[in-house]
């Protein structure tokens, strides 16, 4: 032992003699993974050198790993836990294969060139990230305003150690010595040293702490932070505040089931309470509901619910059960006279204010049905619906408004081919009257009755000009009109106003050009008094002038 201590010193004193020694260098290497250490010195020596030998320090001792000449291969001079594991590259760097944290030493390389000696001292270190945090020993609930452990977050196998952060919401939870408290230690594994984290958190909730989410994060110098699943919390508060709530209350009708139910604000909920309803207590033991069943609209009233241990905590509510009654007093069957009133008249009782609406044949109206003054058209299939919420009531008559028949129209018109006339009656009146001419003549046309409305039609060929009468007629009455039916075809007609206008075209013409001869000598005679040259000149103008009128006269006459 002696003897290797001295030969140390004294190569330690030689190469302090011979040597060129570069600066102490600091590499990492990973963990696992093949570690290149490089042999930096001032030289190229990659040709010029003559040996090279690769060394590390093991208790304060050099121990040799491989040695090299020059056109040689690397001879591996190792033993025990780097025999198999040193090799050379290229650059002369040594090549440490499966890196371990006992790598962690200080290696050095010395290189032979010429008559010099030079060396590179490189110092490694091993670094490992951690496996993936995760909490464990989880709390099953926190307790508002209790200081409670919340979980462990661990974060393995890890060189350097890792560092933990608790988050809450993503965001960093830092120890205060009162509501939040962080302890962390770390272990380093026997077989591996690799570093084991635990942190623990002990937390004071609040009660917006209901739905937060709790995680840790692991950071590490290489650089990649890794983060837990987020974990959340029961949080555990007493109650102070009830409410009573009715389910569907909407549907509320009478027949139907009503469901009350305490809510409170507790966590854990309670599951017991007082129901009182309408003047009557009920207990209800591992629920927080109460139905009653077949319900009419005296169960409408407030109610109440409070907690058995607590009863001047309670919640209370109105509750409305929704009913409709509707009455229509008229018979399915209504007759009433033209002109008289229906007499129609609507009950209604209800919870709330209803929705009304009425229909005629299917077809919805603006307003309910015509109650005074009925016209025949007011006949007809009537029915009513009332609606409040899921309830709807529907009443229907059916009115026949009866009476002497009136003829609202009569009329003709002219045929296709000209040659023949058709009548048009039309007429109103219930029971359906029947209708009749006083000649003979062909039925084109007979509508269907309807609304107390007939429309009957028929087309005469006229051979003189006659005076035509329709006849309408019912139980209750007849009615006539006549209408004045000319023999002349279309035609006829057209070619009679041609004439005339012609004969009173010619007329005026001849009216117009007398009034200008008049005026024409009389204005001829004053002129004669003065000069007789104008007379003789004159007298040839008021001969054409008489030939002229005497011409459009034979034609007027014509």
């Amino acid at each position: 032992m002696r003897v290797a201590r001295m030969m140390h010193l004294l190569s330690l004193l030689f190469c302090a003699l011979l040597c060129q020694v570069t600066g102490l260098e600091t590499i990492f290497g990973l963990y696992g993974e093949m570690v290149a250490i490089p042999c930096k010195t001032e030289a190229n020596i990659q040709d010029d050198f003559i040996l090279i030998k690769w060394i590390y320090y093991k208790d304060q001792q050099e121990v040799n790993l491989l040695v090299k000449k020059q056109k040689e291969e690397a001879n591996v001079t190792a033993v025990g836990e780097y025999k198999d594991r040193v090799s050379m590259a290229a650059n002369l760097s040594l090549l440490l294969a499966d890196a371990k944290l006992t790598d962690q030493r200080t290696f050095k390389c010395m290189v032979v060139v010429g008559g010099d000696i030079k060396q590179h001292i490189v110092n490694l270190e091993i670094q490992k990230l951690p496996e993936a945090p995760f909490i464990t020993e989880k709390a099953e609930a926190l307790e508002i305003g209790k200081r409670t452990k919340l979980g462990t977050c661990f974060a393995k196998h890890a060189n350097p150690a890792a560092k933990i952060v608790w988050l809450k919401n993503n965001k960093t939870l830092l120890s205060d010595g009162n509501r939040i408290l962080i302890n962390e230690t770390v272990v380093k594994q026997p077989e591996t040293q690799l570093s084991n984290v635990a942190s623990t958190l002990h937390y004071s909730a609040e009660k917006k702490d209901t739905s937060a989410q709790f995680s840790c994060r692991a950071e590490h110098p290489l650089g990649v932070d890794l983060v837990s699943p987020p974990e959340t919390f029961s949080i555990t508060y007493s109650t102070e505040n009830i409410a009573l709530q009715v389910e569907d209350e909407d549907q509320l009708v009478e027949g139907s089931n009503m469901t009350l139910k305490c809510v409170a604000d507790g966590n854990p909920p309670p599951t017991s309470f007082y129901f009182l309803l309408k003047g009557h207590m009920v207990k209800v033991e591992n629920t927080n509901m109460y139905t009653i069943q077949d319900i009419s609209r005296n169960n409408s009233g407030e109610y109440k619910c409070s907690l058995i241990d607590d009863p001047s905590k309670e919640g209370s509510r109105n509750v409305t059960v929704n009913f409709l009654d509707v009455k229509l007093n008229l018979d399915k069957t209504v007759i009433r006279e033209a002109g008289g009133s229906l007499n129609i008249s609507l009950d209604i009782d209800s919870s709330a204010k209803p929705t009304v609406s009425w229909t005629k044949g299917g077809v919805k109206l603006n307003q309910g049905p015509k109650n005074t003054n009925l016209a025949y058209s007011d006949a007809g299939f009537y029915e009513l619906e009332v609606m409040l919420g899921p309830l709807r009531r529907k009443a229907s008559f059916h009115l026949t408004v009866q009476g002497a028949p009136v003829i609202r129209n009569l009329h003709e018109q002219h045929d296709k081919d000209g040659n023949r006339k058709v009548l048009i009656c039309e007429a109103e009146g219930s029971p359906k009257p029947a209708v009749s001419w006083n000649i003979n003549g062909t039925l084109i046309d007979e509508k269907s009755f309807d609304n107390g409305t007939v429309t009957h039609k028929i087309s005469v060929v006229p051979s003189a000009n006659l005076s035509v009468t329709c006849i309408v007629s019912n139980s209750f009455g007849i009615a006539t009109k006549v209408i004045d039916v000319s023999s002349h075809p279309a035609g006829d007609d057209d070619k009679t106003k041609l004439v005339v206008g012609v004969v009173v075209g010619l007329l005026v013409a001849a009216v117009v050009i007398g009034v200008a001869y008049w005026v024409y000598m009389k204005k001829s005679k004053q002129g004669s008094w003065k000069t007789g040259e104008k007379e003789n000149g004159s007298s040839e103008e008021e001969k054409k002038l008489e030939e002229k009128a005497e011409e459009n006269s034979q034609k007027a006459d014509v």
